[in-house]
């Protein structure tokens, strides 16, 4: 916990298809969450995948936008429950790295 009774870690729950058509209204909710976090002091932000059976270019690109402001304000960013699926596909892209992972 963070001193101030404040978790030190937002969770984000990511929807069931992460593709272009419904990209918008959680990337505008993700980013907007993640920015109180870090004026809060959190120190990570997760992502839960356990819900998530798609994910297309779209999707990845709104994974890397959160790793990418998150990494600004100092946060961490984890991705927890992560369908073999989707974590094939960030290895495919290389872009497992940028990620750490919980199950």
């Amino acid at each position: 916990m963070h001193p101030l009774g404040q978790p030190d870690r937002v969770v984000l729950q990511a929807p069931e298809r992460l593709v272009s058509e419904h990209r918008l209204d959680f990337r505008r909710d993700a980013l907007e969450r993640l920015a109180k976090a870090a004026s809060d002091g959190a120190r990570r932000i997760t992502i839960d995948l356990r819900d998530t059976r798609e994910v297309d270019a779209s999707g990845l690109g709104v994974l890397v936008l959160l790793q990418k402001r998150a990494r600004e304000s100092t946060l961490i960013t984890c991705l927890t429950h992560t369908p073999p699926s989707v974590r094939h596909l960030l290895r495919l892209t290389q872009l497992e790295a940028l990620f750490e992972f919980e199950d």
